[in-house]
């Protein structure tokens, strides 16, 4: 399985009319991949944003769609609203199942850690020694590598709302459950993003 991440970037107050159009190309029999969340950001840059998560069986297949899209004068099937997009690859660590679409929480975390040059493998050890005790908490989404662009992960977890978020994060780090060993010292930095389902995600 392959992940791809595209920052969607919109005109002010066309995100409503264009997430019909949006699901309509994504959920496409001639649409590669398969839609798996689609989130607006609520924190940070907020004005006209999208995140959306798809999936893929290959790089085959990704790569297929992605050279549809960037060749597209109708990218997502919302050209009309688009003012720019940026579309990333990843690979979910190895040790993790396929994202499940359901019903987990009102808000979604999503975080990038910049790594440090050669801090992958340690990085990935590290996880998936703590994922199953911080997992008991609360559930992932799912935690991925960047295959383009600089090294980096990118985990995203849902919370029942805000407060909850705080109080399992607290929860997890009293208890040494989080981080994950071998995981902050190979940060060269990261970066936080709140995001809110919108009604054609299948993650919710």
């Amino acid at each position: 399985m392959f992940y791809e991440l595209a920052t969607l970037s919109l005109e002010l107050h066309s995100v409503p009319k264009a997430l019909s159009a949006l699901e309509a190309y994504t959920t496409s029999d001639s649409t590669g991949g398969q839609l798996l969340g689609c989130w607006e950001p609520e924190h940070g840059i907020i004005v006209g944003q999208l995140l959306l998560l798809r999936g893929f069986e290959n790089a085959e297949e990704l790569i297929e769609e992605r050279r549809r899209v960037l060749t597209s004068s109708n990218p997502f099937g919302i050209g009309q609203y688009l003012t720019a997009f940026q579309v990333e690859s990843y690979a979910p660590f190895p040790f993790l199942p396929p994202v499940e679409p359901g019903h987990y929480g009102s808000v979604y975390e999503f975080r990038t850690y910049h790594l440090k040059v050669g801090g992958l493998v340690p990085t990935m050890a590290g996880w998936e020694a703590a994922v199953p005790e911080r997992a008991r908490l609360y559930p992932l989404t799912t935690a991925m590598y960047g295959l383009d662009g600089a090294p980096r992960i990118t985990h995203i977890w849902p919370f029942p709302d805000l407060n909850a978020r705080l109080e399992i994060r607290r929860d997890s780090y009293e208890r040494g459950i989080w981080p994950p060993q071998n995981g902050p010292e190979n940060i060269a930095h990261a970066t936080s993003t709140i995001a809110l389902p919108t009604p054609i995600s299948p993650l919710s």
